[in-house]
């Protein structure tokens, strides 16, 4: 295992600092930044995209108005390995297949490209007078749509007629001078060999811009089989997955499965079973709710799970999205649970219920140190149990600038604009500022050593205890011993690696 696979990894969006890529190499050149991170997770509008801030690909050569080859060149020199995503399920219209489809109709080789709604559901219902096919209810009773009614796009052919295609996420039709535009994203149809031609180009193509690990979006969506489950359908699941793994092993490529479920279903047990790294969704709330709570016994428990389960994940405080709450649900109690989101949203947090249902709460929009109460020493002690927890830490760039609730960008964004309450883009002078910060300055200490410590190895033993508001969590390997003790009564920690042989001191941190 490389360095890649277990150093720190800063997430960003390309324009996230100074507007573009350049702007974010030039930030991780500075000797302020030298080895803090060993990894970069940029997100998709990396590529060309219409929709979802990157999530509804055209295509994934660069985007120009964002990045260019000589910004990737100049990341690799830094040694930085890249987190890209492949978002498995869908495209946009936009896109040159469906774009084609549009054009040609029955005569597009795209034309099984995307999924046919009648094709698919042949035999399994009757065709309504508006030409699509209304499945049986025992083959839908299992299936869950993100949206009021059955996820279709009517689309035109070139000869009149309304052939209807599977669209599980955003659409938007209109007309304008007598022709029908098109927003949305699009679900691919993994029957068909050209979406698997795609698929082994796209991550040969990630390859090829220094990819070392693939985030695979929305990726349970993609198996689709009437009368199953639309999302986690067994075993078709597994084997669509098994598939994408052998193609990017071509590559040199790790999977990264990105899905959000609560901890009671195991859905995060099961990925690691099959070899794969998953998502530590559970870390960001069971943190603040040390803190609220004052005992390390949750986060104690979930640390030796994953050790003695051999988890491997990614783990996080804050990142594009939200701060995970369905996920908590079977760790903590729903009255815990429930007390926490009272909490996030008293200190300025957004809520947003799953899909519209009143009974559960999914995320709550809100930076990482404005859920903290923008307090200093609360932000050092979640970066520290970060950092000594299992796993490869991502560090969300506001979090590291300690960045605060942007609620103007949420005005800007209009309806449904929440999620840019964490996603303000900064300056290279914004930077320089906030590199001047004390909180700043000591992440990055605290960055380098996990970076650069060789007690911080996937051959490390970690183990975890906690009593009463105290939290120990240490690594051993060799010689080498790093230690955590953290109290959460008053935020509080202090951090030794040491030689256990010579007893000499390699790093020593203390927040008294």
């Amino acid at each position: 295992m490389t360095k890649h696979d277990w150093g720190p990894m800063l997430n960003t969006y390309p324009d996230s600092v100074g507007g573009r890529l350049s702007g974010l190499a030039a930030m991780l050149e500075r000797e302020e930044l030298k080895d803090a991170f060993t990894s970069l997770y940029i997100l998709p509008s990396l590529y060309h995209s219409d929709l979802d801030r990157g999530f509804c690909v055209m295509d994934y050569d660069l985007n120009e108005e964002l990045a260019q080859q000589d910004d990737l060149e100049r990341l690799r020199a830094l040694g930085i390995g890249l987190k890209l995503d492949f978002v498995l399920n869908h495209a946009s219209v936009m896109s040159p297949q469906f774009q084609d489809l549009l054009a040609k109709g029955e005569a597009s080789g795209y034309r099984d490209f995307f999924i046919d709604w009648n094709r698919f559901w042949e035999g399994c219902g009757e065709m309504t007078a508006d030409g699509y096919i209304q499945p049986e209810p025992r083959y839908i009773e299992n299936m869950f749509f993100r949206k009021p009614g059955l996820p279709i796009l009517m689309v035109r052919f070139p000869d009149g007629r309304e052939i209807p295609y599977w669209n599980t996420f955003y659409q938007k039709v209109w007309e304008e001078n007598g022709e029908r535009k098109y927003l949305g994203q699009m679900d691919l149809n993994i029957r068909s060999p050209r979406v698997w031609e795609f698929y082994e180009q796209t991550l040969a193509r990630l390859a090829g811009y220094g990819a070392k690990i693939i985030r695979l979006d929305a990726f349970a969506y993609a198996p689709k089989t009437p009368g199953k489950k639309n999302f986690m359908n067994e075993p078709e699941t597994w084997e669509v997955l098994e598939r994408v793994r052998a193609l990017a092993d071509r590559y040199g490529l790790r999977l990264l499965p990105e899905i959000h479920a609560s901890y009671g279903e195991g859905v995060y047990r099961e990925i690691a079973g099959r070899g794969y790294a998953t998502y530590d969704f559970f870390l960001p709330g069971l943190i603040i709710d040390a803190m609220e709570h004052r005992t390390g016994e949750y986060l104690a428990r979930w640390a030796r799970e994953l050790v003695e389960s051999r988890i491997s994940t990614v783990n996080m405080l804050g990142c594009h999205d939200g701060i995970p709450m369905l996920d908590l649900k079977g760790l903590l109690s729903d009255e815990r649970i429930e007390g926490l989101i009272d909490v996030l949203v008293a200190r300025g947090g957004y809520v947003k219920n799953l899909h519209g249902a009143k009974n559960m709460y999914y995320q709550v929009n809100a930076t990482y140190y404005s859920a903290l109460g923008e307090d200093d020493r609360k932000m050092l002690l979640a970066r520290a149990v970060q950092l000594f927890m299992p796993g490869k830490p991502q560090v969300w760039y506001l979090d590291l600038f300690a960045g605060r609730n942007d609620y103007a960008a949420m005005e800007r964004a209009g309806k449904d604009g929440h999620k840019e309450i964490n996603r303000t883009n900064l300056s290279a002078g914004d930077v320089g500022e906030r590199l001047a910060l004390d909180v700043v300055q000591k992440q990055l200490s605290l960055l380098r050593m996990r970076s650069t410590c060789g007690v911080f190895s996937p051959e490390a033993a970690i183990s975890a205890q906690a009593e009463g508001s105290r939290l120990a969590l240490q690594w051993e390997r060799g010689d080498e011993t790093a230690l955590l003790d953290a109290d959460f009564s008053d935020s509080s920690f202090r951090i030794a690696i040491r030689n256990r042989n010579t007893g000499e001191t390699a790093f020593e941190f203390i927040q008294a």
